[in-house]
């Protein structure tokens, strides 16, 4: 039975004597590991990279730290405090990362100054409250993963500043919140990873959210199935965890498992597709979800091969997402015109029962806006957009265009057209109504 370890900066010397990385590229984890996060495990070592594709590999890509994530500046100046030696260097460092840090836009889209949910005018830690139906929870302890995705949103859980986490270190508060809003039917458990817990930690969080009859669905976000999915099948507690999966489709709610996958190789392993089976003979479903993502999936190919294999798998494809505008965005960012040809040429490939896939859609301030293609008009080119949720329920489905762009990759580089209803231009504008 395989046991889980994980990988960090100061294991990459041991990853470079393993593998053959170049000395180059060892520099480089080493380098910008200092700003965003790093971990890596055996599974995705052993089984997903590879090693004589590099640096292009895209698995590599997707969980190596690599040059030009950070701008050019900022690298030299990381470069020539890490060879110093001294006290003053060491302290100048630690500024210098945070500062870099604080211009990466580690919470975009409002998380903390508009997701944040409150009671009695006390903001709740660890919970996350965008749309109606929907609060997302962070339990304190999977605020990890099993590996580190180098596109992710959600770097900043993971870098050591407690100012930048959600994290709740029990569900009391989010009952108390359930109660009080009887409109909420889901909650999302996310982090990190849940998966990262034990079953007995999670369980701690799952089970008393079986006592509010309000709750419908409970959806799990995890990437587990794709870096660590002996979780699902041979981990020491893998079967008790299946258990409680049980447990909570036999109270009668949904339980979907929100596995992202962003590469079809994710799906090519055996214990891969056998943890997917084994998440779904609970009576659980499966809905896969990744962002468009450049030097890793950036291609209709990788797209049809990859909602083809989750279907195969018994999973739902479900989401294309555009890569947020966080991190290292400059280097994973693809243009919306590129994203809506990418995912119409994937799509046309595709059987009927794949096309449950929506994209490519942008989790935006005022919600997640669909791009469903261009429009060639006699006025001129457009997007055609679409809200497929919103924070104000009221903007929900509703079309409405921007003017074309090439190289516009996210929302806020858009120009709406000039008729569009005043409503959805001041939520697009940033002018959020509750």
């Amino acid at each position: 039975m395989s046991r889980f370890r994980a990988y960090g900066p100061r294991q990459i010397d041991t990853i470079a004597a393993r593998y053959g990385l170049p000395d180059e590229l060892r520099k480089t984890v080493r380098l910008v590991s200092q700003v965003l996060p790093f971990r890596v495990n055996e599974y995705v070592l052993s089984n997903l990279i590879d090693w004589q594709n590099l640096p292009d590999d895209p698995i590599y890509q997707l969980v190596f730290p690599q040059q030009g994530m950070l701008s050019s500046e900022d690298e030299k100046r990381l470069s020539v405090l890490l060879d110093a030696d001294d006290t003053v260097s060491r302290r100048e460092l630690t500024e210098t990362v945070n500062s870099i840090r604080a211009r990466l836009n580690p919470h975009p889209s409002g998380q903390m100054q508009l997701n944040v949910p409150q009671q009695d005018g006390v903001e709740l830690k660890g919970m996350q409250h965008k749309y109606r139906e929907t609060v997302l929870y962070f339990p304190g302890h999977g605020q990890s993963c099993h590996a580190y995705c180098t596109y992710c949103f959600r770097w900043a859980q993971f870098v050591g500043e407690a100012d930048l986490r959600f994290a709740a270190p029990d569900p009391g508060h989010l009952l108390t919140y359930l109660g009080d809003h009887p409109d909420v039917s889901d909650v999302l458990v996310t982090g990190g990873d849940p998966a990262i817990m034990s079953t007995d930690r999670l369980r701690s969080h799952l089970e008393p959210l079986l006592t509010v009859d309000t709750l419908r669905t409970i959806r799990i976000g995890t990437k587990a199935v794709a870096y660590w999915p002996q979780r699902f099948v041979t981990d020491q507690d893998a079967d008790d965890l299946l258990r409680l999966f049980e447990q909570v489709v036999a109270s009668g709610r949904n339980l979907a498992v929100m596995a992202h996958f962003s590469h079809p190789r994710e799906l090519e392993t055996d214990i891969a597709r056998r943890a997917v089976s084994r998440i779904r003979s609970t009576g659980a479903l499966v809905y896969c979800q990744a962002p468009l993502i450049a030097h890793v999936n950036d291609d209709p190919r990788t797209w049809a091969e990859l909602w083809r294999r989750e279907l195969a798998a018994d999973a739902v494809p479900y989401y294309m997402f555009v890569e947020r505008d966080t991190g290292p965005h400059d280097y994973f960012k693809v243009p919306l015109a590129r994203a809506a040809t990418i995912f119409r040429e994937a799509y046309r490939t595709l059987p009927g029962l794949a096309r449950t896939v929506r994209g490519p859609v942008m989790s935006a301030t005022p919600g997640k806006v669909l791009v469903d293609g261009v429009q060639d008009t006699p006025e001129g080119r457009y997007f055609a957009l679409r809200m497929v949720q919103a924070r104000d329920p009221q903007l929900v489905g509703r079309p409405f265009r921007a003017l074309y762009s090439p190289t516009a990759c996210w929302i806020d580089e858009l120009e709406c057209d000039p008729s569009t209803p005043e409503d959805i231009v001041a939520a697009v504008a940033g002018r959020v109504r509750h």
